[in-house]
């Protein structure tokens, strides 16, 4: 879970879940994709395509209160980059996923035969 927080104004229509994920208020649609999105290029009407339960004003919003918070929003997606790495990791080393693995590459390998 992210420890860092942030006390949005009411005019960013951004809110705190319970799972430490910050999302657009009214839908799924989280802080870090927004603003991964925005880094890699994509214009606010391209996020908007992309995402269409969010709308172009809250785009624009968000875009412009991550712009005046960039050092402490860039933190918070670090924060959350290396948690799932973590979790990845861990995921990744437990047996019974490296024996899914195995059939998975037996089952591939199998299919290619043919």
């Amino acid at each position: 879970m992210n420890s860092i927080r942030f006390n949005f104004p009411h005019t960013v229509p951004l809110v705190h879940w319970e799972d430490g994920s910050i999302r657009v208020h009214g839908s799924r649609v989280t802080l870090h994709t927004i603003v991964t999105r925005f880094r890699v290029g994509d214009t606010l009407g391209e996020i908007h395509e992309g995402f269409p339960t969010v709308s172009l004003a809250q785009i624009n919003t968000i875009i412009d209160w991550y712009l005046h918070n960039q050092t402490e929003v860039d933190a918070y997606i670090e924060q959350e980059d290396a948690e799932t790495e973590r979790i990845r990791q861990e995921i990744e080393s437990t047996p019974e996923y490296q024996a899914w693995r195995a059939e998975l590459h037996r089952r591939i390998a199998e299919l290619r035969k043919t």
